[in-house]
């Protein structure tokens, strides 16, 4: 028997998140229906205003609230970790392994999917580490074979502009994203970073 139109509508939503197949979209849907309505519309208000209320730092893109940047304020200055999501930030600042600045790139190389080195925008990230004054450049990258081909490339970006290139090391199994990786392996790895 079909769901109501709502519902399916709903279910179809829910589907589109990482790793919620129809069984768990499913559940999540006849979960909503018994919550309170004002639970509801809370939710439904937050989810309308996301967008708008969360913004990229200008400077690092990290995430933001009221035009304040916490990953661009007091910080040690010397050091630009580049990561690939405002998400992987927090996960490095959970370790309190790490207090510099960060860049994030917003997407790994990948040719057979359309995504170049022009999609860096290096011209931006060259000229943040001139006039910041930047003298290492920590590459947080995901151990997967798109964030290996863009450090490698990052790397012999930098390799010419005096600056020490280091990589995550130990604790990072090979195929792993930062989101998946507990701190204290997240601490070692920033902690025991190498020269690359």
């Amino acid at each position: 028997m079909k769901y109501p139109t709502e519902l399916q509508s709903l279910i179809t939503y829910l589907r589109k998140l990482p790793g919620v197949g129809n069984k768990t979209a499913e559940r999540f849907a006849f979960a909503l229906l018994e919550w309170k309505e004002k639970d509801l519309l809370d939710t439904s208000s937050l989810l309308g205003t996301l967008k708008t209320a969360i913004k990229a730092c200008k400077t690092c893109g990290c995430l933001q609230d009221q035009n304040k940047c916490p990953f661009c304020q007091n910080r040690d200055s010397n050091t630009l970790c580049i990561i690939s999501s405002p998400k992987d930030a927090y996960a490095i600042e959970d370790t309190h392994a790490y207090r510099g600045l960060y860049h994030v790139i917003e997407t790994l190389l990948s040719p057979l999917e359309g995504r170049t080195p022009d999609q860096l925008d290096l011209p931006k990230l060259d000229h943040r580490i001139k006039s910041q004054n930047i003298q290492e450049i920590i590459l947080a990258l995901d151990s997967t074979l798109e964030g290996d081909a863009t450090a490698l490339f990052l790397k012999n970006h930098f390799d010419n502009q005096g600056l020490s290139v280091t990589r995550l090391a130990y604790g990072m199994p090979m195929g792993s994203t930062l989101d998946y990786i507990d701190e204290g392996t997240l601490s070692l790895a920033i902690t025991g970073r190498r020269s690359f």
